[in-house]
């Protein structure tokens, strides 16, 4: 995949090196020389990585992405520090303020390319994931930080598979002394299956496993469902760093070279788990926003925008079934009046009721849907015209049949409802047709007198469809 990345080197000579690799590569390249010019580029170019210097004049690398990381419009980007330092200590305390991962210098070209593009392909999932958020209209995470702060990072739940009991104990150690709640495996099998039923935060998995490969296990956990979007921490030995690259290309978000440093450990998973729990919340908000387009947030069922949709696709699946779609249309009868009466309140307490009652008489492969004010439709795949006919009969009894108990009433309320019915076997029918057929059959049903079920090509009243003593006091 191609991508945009800012190189920042106040030495002339790396940035042309580095450009010319990238560039190399079909990578898009944008260069700044110091600090200042650094930040400039990366809020007006929207970069979707930064290979940043730390030792540099004026404004070092630490700063740079201390104040990048500040930004709003920029703090989503990552970082990849590039250093001639080597100490523990500097790589720590470029974690915290920010960086994703760290490249020594003389750069090598397998760690370049594999780290950029593992580290792109996550940006772009955000983003995705960002973008679609907001076209939902919903921005309820404006103005906070995308990962979260550092106490949205405490309490993680990480799974630690690592066949050497004594290492795997002193890594549990640390992370436990963070606050964590460590699982510890040691074997591939056990790590897919806790997968399955753990919901982790972080996989920390060692590549070399007693008779197993740590690579390969890391490609069966991303393609579980239920870790297919959990970090992964690979633990390896400096002699095993040939083999990073492929395993960042299969899934691996992050790694640390024995022997492991406590803090650089604590820092790497402060990381990953904030970030496992932004990726949570925005694939929540996500789902909670699409759900919000489609559902009545009123009663909680379907909205008529999403019935439309719905109806369409299963009346063009007839094509295919030659099963018949059958639509019900029903209406609150007299429902103004229970309003102007007894207030909006209990109107909408009633309207959930009856949303509830209907919902759980119906099969699960029919739908239900508010069709506006106090109308409700009905859609039933697979149902011919004299089974639609009766399952409309049966829901206008069950709510005749039991009146609404209302808080501050001393009788409980009956309520009523007319209904009609149409059926298609035609593939080809429209929606606004199939609807247009049952609203006439709800009309012929109020026109009787309320409390009545009518297709719309039943002209005469049947013995099911009379209205019951209580219904015709109430119309």
């Amino acid at each position: 995949m191609t991508a945009r990345i800012l190189v920042v080197d106040d030495t002339p000579a790396n940035l042309r090196l580095l450009e010319a690799k990238l560039t190399a590569e079909y990578f898009e390249v944008i260069t700044a020389a110091d600090g200042p010019s650094a930040l400039d580029l990366a809020a007006s170019n929207a970069p979707d990585l930064i290979l940043l210097d730390i030792m540099m004049p004026g404004l070092d690398g630490f700063e740079v992405a201390k104040r990048l990381k500040a930004d709003l419009n920029t703090r989503h980007i990552p970082i990849v520090m590039v250093t001639a330092l080597t100490e523990s200590a500097d790589r720590v305390r470029g974690l915290e303020v920010g960086a994703d991962d760290f490249l020594s210098k003389p750069v090598n070209d397998v760690a370049l390319f594999a780290r950029v593009r593992s580290l792109t392909r996550l940006k772009v999932m955000m983003d995705e994931l960002r973008i679609r958020h907001m076209a939902t209209g919903r921005f309820q995470m404006a103005g906070t930080d995308p990962y979260g702060d550092d106490g949205e990072a405490v309490n993680g739940k990480v799974l630690l598979v690592d066949s050497t009991v004594q290492a795997a104990k002193l890594v549990g150690g640390y992370l436990t002394e963070a606050g964590h709640e460590v699982t510890h495996v040691t074997t591939g099998a056990e790590a897919v299956e806790r997968g399955r039923v753990g919901a982790f935060d972080l996989v920390i998995v060692a590549l070399r496993l007693d008779g197993e490969d740590g690579l390969r296990l890391s490609s069966q956990l991303r393609s579980q469902e239920e870790t297919r979007h959990v970090p992964i921490l690979m633990i390896l030995e400096e002699s095993d760093l040939r083999h990073l690259a492929k395993g960042l290309d299969i899934g691996v978000t992050d790694y640390l070279v024995r022997p492991i440093d406590k803090n650089e450990l604590r820092a790497r998973t402060r990381t990953q788990i904030r970030r496992r729990r932004y990726h949570d919340r925005l694939r929540n908000m996500l789902a909670d926003s699409v759900s919000l387009a489609y559902t009545d947030t009123l009663t909680g069922v379907y909205n008529r925008r999403y019935m439309d949709d719905h109806l369409a696709r299963k009346i063009a699946e007839i094509g295919e079934t030659a099963k018949p779609v059958s639509l019900m249309i029903f209406d609150l009868d007299l429902f103004k009046k229970i309003n102007d009466t007894y207030g909006h309140p209990t109107g909408d307490r009633i309207l959930k009721g009856v949303a509830e009652r209907v919902g759980t008489s119906i099969r699960d492969i029919d739908l239900l849907a508010r069709y506006g004010g106090e109308e409700f439709v009905v859609i039933m795949p697979s149902t011919p015209a004299d089974v639609a006919l009766a399952v409309a009969e049966r829901l206008r009894a069950q709510l005749a049949d039991d009146p609404f108990v209302v808080p501050g009433q001393a009788d409980a309320l009956p309520v009523t409802a007319s209904i009609g019915v149409a059926t298609t076997v035609d593939p080809a029918e429209t929606v606004e047709s199939l609807l247009s057929r049952a609203d006439a059959g709800l009309y012929a049903a109020k026109k009787a007198g309320r409390n009545q079920v009518r297709a719309a090509d039943e002209p005469n009243p049947s013995a099911a469809g009379r209205p019951s003593q209580t219904a015709a006091q109430s119309a």
